[in-house]
């Protein structure tokens, strides 16, 4: 049952019933105190006369007799009066209501002496009258007095005013009835069904929606109850998809350790296996190198074989390298200085190829606890990778700190990295250079270094054209362990 039908059922219907009971009980209060006062009336006026009509009586006069008889229509509403024998015989009379009463009701009067009254109708009228025996001063009963009193409104008057209350009554209760109704609609009810909306599109999947805070004072705090509970649940999403965000990048690392670890292990058995074969390789290419005998030719051939024995150890040693798990050892270090470590170590390359580069580092410089070498060698591998990229002209280098994280971004104006390799471009043997002019390494060794630093490294497209890194990398120890446990980039790229 709707809350509507159920305020009148149980609230108006019994107050209705009260109502009208109550004005049943005034009515007839009301009613009963008008026919009192008519008898209360008509009992006096006929006392007052009947001690008159005695005298009379006594002194067998008449004239007086009439003459009070006549005086009884001075009163208001008396429409008759008579004088009856003591045996029912009427013996004089004027007005209406004559044969109201039987000889036998006369002589009932008699015999009790008192005065009585009642109603009685007669010819369609209803009269209320009062009888009274007429004693002479001695006590003797010479007759009975009737007086009439029509009744020509008490019965018209109660029904006006029963019809007046029932038409007030229903007017009342429609008017209650219809004001509770609008009142309900547009208090109650509408509010009610906004927020019933609302929550209907909330369970449909919409939890943007937020109800209209106006209304009454209830509903305002119901709808701030319930925008501040759709706030909490978007709060709890929003944590729920930022924890399977975390458990995803986590588990990527996690795979991406296990990989590492597994080559660490592979890469020293092939070290172990390979490394005595090589040495003898590049010392023998060394004595042969030596002898006098062989032609510039084959010296050259000899110096090749040797580089590439040197570039296979190389590798080896940088897969080593790259799945052994580091103990960081860290200092206090100035961003500026290990910027000019890395810019001094590709200085050569970038005169030999006309490039420029921009450093746009916060003065004073930010200071990080880190170690000196590896973060070196982070700028100086992505350093060298834009100088061996092609058609790369401008380089720059940007840093930022923010709170207790600093913020660097080397980005470049050559061809930029493809859509679909910036997934993979920090897995190991993963290149886009030519065969032989690159093992695929260091980037992978890059994001070996920051993640063991408790940073994040990510890939963009620069706004100079070409590619783009930004790492995240946090200035004290603290907060290691929280930028371990959230391992994606700023830019919401896992790393």
């Amino acid at each position: 049952m709707r809350l509507r039908n159920t305020i009148i059922l149980t609230v108006l219907v019994p107050l209705f019933l009260i109502l009208v009971v109550f004005s049943l009980v005034a009515i007839k209060a009301l009613e009963e105190n008008v026919r009192s006062k008519l008898q209360t009336e008509v009992q006096i006026i006929t006392h007052a006369i009947g001690t008159s009509l005695g005298h009379a009586m006594a002194g067998a006069s008449p004239e007086s007799m009439q003459e009070t008889l006549h005086s009884a229509f001075s009163f208001h509403r008396i429409y008759g009066a008579y004088v009856f024998a003591p045996d029912g015989e009427e013996i004089y009379g004027l007005g209406l209501g004559e044969a109201l009463f039987e000889p036998e009701d006369i002589r009932a009067v008699v015999e009790a002496g008192e005065l009585t009254g009642d109603y009685r109708q007669h010819d369609g009228w209803t009269y209320y009258s009062a009888l009274m025996p007429l004693t002479t001063p001695e006590g003797e009963v010479r007759g009975v007095l009737q007086v009439n009193r029509l009744n020509t409104g008490i019965e018209n008057y109660t029904g006006f005013i029963s019809l007046l209350a029932g038409g007030v009554f229903v007017i009342g209760a429609g008017g209650i009835v219809f004001s509770i109704w609008w009142g309900f609609r547009r208090h109650i009810e509408r509010p009610l069904n906004r927020l019933l909306e609302v929550m209907a599109r909330v369970e449909g999947g919409d939890r943007r929606q937020r109800a209209a805070v106006g209304g009454p004072q209830e509903y305002r705090r119901l709808a701030s109850a319930l925008n501040g509970m759709l706030d909490a649940m978007a709060e709890k999403d929003a944590d729920i998809e930022t924890r399977r965000l975390n458990e995803i990048a986590l588990e990527k690392r996690l795979r991406k350790s296990h990989k590492l670890a597994e080559l660490g292990v592979l890469a020293a058995g092939v070290a172990h296996e390979i490394g005595a074969p090589l040495t003898v390789i590049n010392g023998q290419a060394q004595r042969l190198a030596r002898r006098e005998v062989i032609g510039d030719d084959e010296r050259t051939r000899l110096g090749r074989i040797r580089r590439e024995v040197e570039r296979i150890v190389e590798i080896v040693r940088q897969l080593m390298e790259l799945g052994r798990r580091h103990n960081v050892e860290k200092e206090w270090l100035a961003l500026d200085d290990l910027a000019a470590s890395a810019v001094a170590l590709v200085e050569e390359a970038l005169e030999r190829r006309g490039m420029r580069l921009e450093l746009d580092l916060p003065d004073p410089p930010p200071r990080l606890l880190a170690n000196g070498q590896q973060l070196t060698q982070v700028l100086t591998n992505l350093l060298v990778n834009a100088t061996q990229a092609e058609t790369v002209h401008r380089i720059r280098l940007r840093a930022r700190q923010e709170e207790d994280r600093l913020h660097l971004w080397f980005e470049d104006d050559g061809p930029g990295i493809a859509e679909a390799d910036k997934a993979r471009v920090f897995d190991p043997f993963f290149t886009t250079k030519p065969v032989g002019q690159g093992s695929g390494l260091g980037l992978s060794m890059v994001h070996r270094i920051i993640n063991d630093h408790g940073g994040t490294i990510g890939v963009f497209d620069s706004a100079l054209g070409g590619a783009g890194f930004e790492i995240v990398l946090p200035l004290d120890d603290r907060l290691q362990d929280e930028t371990a446990s959230h391992d994606t980039d700023p830019r919401g790229r896992t790393t």
